[in-house]
C-alpha cells in the first residue's frame, strides 16, 4: 500500500496565516484596552496657599502610562469652566476662563510617566476651592478632586484698654487682614489660655475678617498678658503682649471706707425725717380739707333752710289778702 505524500493546499495555508493574524489583532487589541483602563490620583489633603503665593496642583494616573496623546483638562466646578486644557499634545487656551489667564503653567515633565503638574500664580482668595483633573485617552476617560485652601495672615493685634466693666479692667485686642476666620485667644504669661467673651468677626470690602476680642482683667487677676490671633490653615499667628500695673486699679484706702461708712449713717438718720415731715403735713392738709367739706355742707343746709322760712310768710299773707 503507497502512501500519499503530504500535501497542503493554498487555500488552507491562507487561512491559517489569516487566523494567525487575527488572533495577534485580537490579542494587541485586548492588550490596548486592557491598558486603556486607568484611575486618576490626585492629593489626599487640601493644598494651603497665600495670596500672592504660587501653588502648584499635581494628578497621576495608575496604573503608570503615558499621557502625551491624551486630553488633560483642570477645570472647576464645571466641565467648561477651563483652568487650563492639554490636547493633541498642546496647551490650549481658547476654553480657558479669562481670571486664569497669564497664571497658569502646565508642567509636562512627568507626562511620559502619567504624571501632570498644573502651576497657578497670583494666587487669588477667588481660587481657594475645588478643581478636577481629568484625562481622556481613546478609548476610556477618568478624573480626580482636589482642594486648594486659600488664607491670609493678618496684622500684629493691637491691644488697647476701654475703661472698666464688671468690676475689672475692659481689655480689648483687635486685628484685622485675615481669612479665613482666625482664631483669638489670650493667655498668661506661662502660656495658658484666659476665660474671655466670645470674639467678634466683621468682614471689610476686599472679603477679610477683622477679629476684636475682650477680656476682663481684675486686680488679683495675671498682669502678664498676651493676645494670639492664629491662622489654622497656615499654622502662622501674630501676638502682642502687655502688663497692667497697679496704677490702672482703682485704690480704696482704710479712711475712705470709714467716711463713707459714716456718710451712709448721717443720710440714713436724716432722710427718713423730712419723709416723715412730709407725711405729717399732708395728712394733716387732707385732715383739714375733709372737715372744711363738712363745714361747706352745714353752712349750704343751713342757707337752704333760711331760704325756706323766708318764703313761708309771704305764702301766707297773700292768701290771706285773697
Amino acid at each position: 500500500m503507497k502512501m500519499r505524500p503530504f500535501s497542503v493546499s493554498k487555500s488552507s495555508v491562507g487561512s491559517s496565516s489569516l487566523l494567525g493574524y487575527t488572533i495577534i489583532f485580537i490579542s494587541l487589541l485586548v492588550h490596548k484596552l486592557d491598558s486603556a483602563h486607568f484611575s486618576v490620583i490626585g492629593p489626599v489633603h487640601p493644598i494651603t496657599a497665600s495670596v500672592g503665593d504660587e501653588v502648584i496642583l499635581v494628578c497621576r494616573l495608575s496604573p503608570s502610562m503615558s499621557a502625551k496623546n491624551m486630553e488633560v483638562r483642570w477645570y472647576r466646578a464645571q466641565f467648561s469652566s477651563v483652568v487650563h486644557l492639554y490636547r493633541e499634545g498642546k496647551d490650549q487656551y481658547t476654553e480657558q476662563m479669562s481670571e486664569y489667564r497669564g497664571r497658569t503653567e502646565f508642567l509636562k515633565d512627568g507626562l511620559a510617566d502619567g504624571r501632570v503638574a498644573l502651576r497657578i500664580g497670583n494666587i487669588r482668595l477667588s481660587d481657594s476651592g475645588l478643581y478636577k483633573c481629568f484625562f481622556q485617552s481613546e478609548f476610556s476617560y477618568q478624573e480626580a478632586a482636589l482642594e486648594l485652601q486659600v488664607s491670609v495672615s493678618g496684622t500684629n493685634p493691637l491691644i488697647s484698654i476701654e475703661g472698666y466693666q464688671d468690676g475689672g479692667i475692659r481689655m480689648v485686642c483687635q486685628s484685622g487682614g485675615w481669612y479665613p476666620e482666625p482664631q483669638s485667644l489670650w493667655k498668661e504669661l506661662q502660656g495658658q489660655p484666659l476665660p474671655s467673651l466670645p470674639a467678634k468677626y466683621f468682614r471689610d470690602e476686599n472679603g477679610l475678617f477683622q477679629t476684636e476680642s475682650v477680656l476682663i482683667v481684675r486686680e488679683n487677676s495675671n498682669r502678664n498678658l498676651t493676645c494670639t490671633i492664629r491662622n489654622n490653615i497656615l499654622n502662622q499667628e501674630e501676638e502682642s503682649s502687655i502688663y497692667i500695673a497697679d496704677s490702672f486699679f482703682p485704690k480704696v484706702s482704710h479712711v475712705t471706707v470709714i467716711l463713707l461708712s459714716l456718710n451712709l449713717l448721717v443720710w440714713g438718720f436724716f432722710i427718713p425725717l423730712p419723709i416723715y415731715y412730709l407725711w405729717k403735713q399732708y395728712k394733716e392738709k387732707d385732715s383739714l380739707h375733709s372737715k372744711l367739706k363738712v363745714f361747706e355742707e352745714k353752712l349750704r343746709f343751713q342757707v337752704e333752710k333760711e331760704k325756706g322760712k323766708f318764703h313761708l310768710p309771704q305764702c301766707v299773707s297773700k292768701m290771706k289778702k285773697k
